[in-house]
């Protein structure tokens, strides 16, 4: 059994953690970081699925989480990103879903 959510729930894990407004800064950069690379993963499965409305939903996710060239908001509007991506987290896990395939049919 091969676990396909794994990622997501990282990430909504991660972001809902970052509405405690007590975070360090470092933990803000640790989310880019992980944001970005769990979001750029899940562009590149769903492209490989030819998901492709779910590639560039996430691929665009990745762009705004990315750690290089940054996107600065203010902290409600954070905040707002944060529970948008979470629900876009939380339906690419159905979306995406490998159904499995019994082999010994």
């Amino acid at each position: 059994m091969t676990i396909t959510w794994m990622p997501q729930a990282v990430v909504v894990l991660m972001l809902l953690w970052a509405m405690n407004p007590g975070n360090p800064y470092a933990y803000y950069n640790l989310l880019r970081v992980v944001c970005c690379g769990v979001f750029a993963y899940l562009a590149y499965k769903a492209s490989d699925r030819e998901k492709k409305e779910w590639a560039w939903v996430l691929g665009i996710l990745a762009l705004v989480y990315n750690p290089l060239f940054r996107v600065h908001l203010n902290r409600e509007l954070w905040s707002l990103v944060n529970l948008v991506t979470i629900a876009i987290a939380i339906a690419s896990a159905f979306a995406l879903k490998v159904d499995e395939v019994d082999d010994n049919s």
